[in-house]
């Protein structure tokens, strides 16, 4: 008997004695290694573990555990097969039917004729031409066919031209806000802003609003037009009526806060700094300003629209709304008596 013969036998016969068995290699060649399990993605291996956990929990604390739907999961255990474990895997959402096109050859080449003509046309227009023509398309089969020649390349759409911005006006003296600027007493930072209003049909008028950024306090003004000049003046009027010496304003872009408001400021050494474009959220305060100012006065405000007489009338509303009204920011105090608290004259 051959020697691996008497090796086994001496195996089988120490069999429950602590030593064990193996006949990994005993076995042929083809079977020594058993098939590896298909992979599987990791949202199929989440699934089979959901699956697993539930053999021994209930399917209410399976779901719970999970935070998964029980309708989810009885799907899932539907579709589970321990030999195709691919079953798990997502499945595509396309439509088993898919829509095939219903017109001809000679009406997509009509259709990319019309639009190689008028390529900024949509698919109305197109529509009109080729009915002249005696070629009845209906607008949603003209814009089938148009996105289904551009996904097979035989339309190609011109490039859009990028035109050169409009140049801006010149800022001498306005810059940006820098970070480092201080504004933490009052008359550190003013915003000013306009509004355009239409009390009457044919009736125009420029509400100039200044906001403290500090102390909320506001100054009111009313034009007939919004031009450098007429803010120019309404500099003037700020700067005298103001509680606290103005050290800087803040504008947005606006062709009324250049030119002559922008050399009014110079020369009273008031720092002048100019929004970027499109940036409104950064003259908040002012802009909840003129919130107030439309609301609780020019809504409310049936007298005489003449100018003197509404600069009197918006004067009242000025001292009621520094003096009086309580205001949420300054808890609920008025910007008289928080300018009081911090020590600072105040009209």
């Amino acid at each position: 008997m051959s020697k691996s013969t008497r090796r086994t036998r001496r195996a089988f016969a120490r069999i429950g004695s602590g030593t064990s068995l193996c006949l990994r290699y005993r076995l042929p060649r083809e079977v020594s290694r058993l098939p590896g399990a298909p992979p599987v993605s990791r949202e199929a291996t989440r699934r089979l573990k959901i699956l697993d956990y539930a053999r021994t929990h209930s399917v209410a604390a399976t779901c719970r555990h999970f935070d998964i739907a029980r309708s989810t999961y009885y799907r899932w255990a539907k579709r589970y097969d321990p030999q195709h474990l691919s079953f798990l895997e997502n499945r595509s959402s396309a439509p088993r039917r898919r829509r095939r096109p219903t017109w001809t050859a000679a009406q997509a080449e009509a259709v990319r004729q019309a639009r190689e003509r008028f390529p900024r046309w949509g698919k109305d227009k197109p529509a009109i031409v080729l009915k002249r023509e005696g070629m009845v398309l209906s607008v949603s089969m003209i814009g089938r066919i148009l996105a289904t020649l551009k996904r097979r390349g035989l339309l190609v759409e011109p490039l859009a031209a990028r035109l050169r911005p409009r140049s801006r006006h010149a800022r001498p003296y306005a810059i940006r806000k820098p970070q480092e600027h201080p504004v933490t007493q009052p008359g550190d930072l003013v915003q000013l802003d306009t509004m355009h209003l239409t009390p009457l049909p044919g009736v125009e008028r420029r509400h100039f609003s200044a906001v403290d950024v500090v102390s909320r306090w506001s100054v009111t003004g009313v034009r007939a037009t919004a031009t450098a000049g007429t803010a120019r003046d309404f500099l003037a009027e700020l700067d005298a009526r103001l509680p606290f010496p103005l050290r800087a304003i803040q504008v947005d872009g606006g062709s009324e806060f250049m030119a002559e408001f922008e050399a009014a400021c110079q020369e009273r050494a008031i720092a002048l700094f100019v929004l970027p474009p499109r940036s409104p959220k950064l003259n908040g305060h002012v802009e909840r300003a003129n919130r107030t100012h439309r609301t609780e006065f020019w809504e409310l405000y049936d007298g005489n629209l003449d100018l003197p007489p509404l600069r009197e009338a918006l004067r009242a509303w000025e001292d009621q709304y520094n003096h009086h009204r309580p205001h949420q920011a300054l808890d609920y105090r008025t910007p008289a008596e928080f300018l009081a608290a911090l020590g600072q004259p105040h009209l």
